[in-house]
């Protein structure tokens, strides 16, 4: 095998990684707002959801910790070896990495102060300022969901060249 394909190897693998770190946490922000949180809604009493919440959070925040990871090393990666770098980069790929990073910002946010405040309300049973916290959550987690449904409509387009 050349460099050549050695490198080309390397891209597909890095590619296949970006595509699915981006599928799993997109896709688990989009059953999580859309499916799950409306489906536990009727649970009663409701002190019961942010006990439901408190279980779900860690499982699916220790796969974005990994997405986040992942999609900034496999996305730098395609730039600079399959783009030539920031100046061979189609505005498409500008535009997935500043909101990319906008995405993973706010996810740091959500993870370092708002669920780290519900994990502490839900310990000390104070489950109303709990579901205060989850408000907030949810508010980030839905912004997070636009920004990662747009990313994802400019990556497809961006592959054909709009």
């Amino acid at each position: 095998m050349t460099t050549f394909d050695a490198i080309h190897a390397a891209s597909a693998v890095a590619n296949a990684l970006h595509v699915l770190a981006a599928v799993v946490w997109v896709g688990g922000m989009f059953f999580a707002y859309v499916v799950l949180r409306p489906a536990i809604g009727d649970i009663e009493p409701a002190g019961e959801r942010p006990k439901l919440w408190a279980r779900v959070f860690p499982r699916f925040f220790a796969w974005v910790w990994a997405a986040v990871i992942v999609l900034p090393i496999t996305g730098y990666w395609r730039m600079f070896m399959d783009f030539g770098g920031f100046a061979g980069s189609g505005l498409h790929v500008h535009a997935m990495q500043v909101l990319g990073w906008v995405m993973i910002g706010l996810f740091v946010y959500l993870f370092a102060v708002t669920h780290r405040r519900f994990q502490g309300k839900v310990t000390a049973g104070d489950l109303a300022a709990a579901g205060n916290q989850l408000a907030q959550i949810r508010l980030i987690v839905g912004t997070n969901l636009a920004l990662g449904l747009i990313v994802s409509a400019v990556a497809a387009f961006g592959q054909v060249g709009l």
